[in-house]
């Protein structure tokens, strides 16, 4: 899933909100900015390891926030399982 199919889908913006949709099962697939801080991202992607959840990598925080549709940065962003 690429930044554009993002915008298409139901999801949740940052680092809180996005750990909660993995904690509930509602994360279909997560996205981390590259320059997200490791102390942050480091949990993230144990977490989605640990539930087999992809991740997708290869943005900026600007580059993800602006494919949120939102005005500031977003460390991390999860597509929702369709109900």
């Amino acid at each position: 899933m690429t930044l554009d199919e993002l915008k298409q889908a139901s999801f949740v913006v940052g680092m809180k909100e996005t750990e909660r949709a993995l904690e509930k099962g509602e994360a279909a697939r997560v996205f981390i900015a590259s320059d997200c801080d490791e102390k942050f991202s480091g949990p993230l992607l144990e977490a989605c390891a640990a539930r087999g959840v992809p991740v997708a990598t290869g943005f900026t925080k600007k580059e993800l926030g602006r494919a949120c549709g939102i005005k500031v940065k977003a460390a991390a962003a999860a597509v929702l399982n369709s109900r």
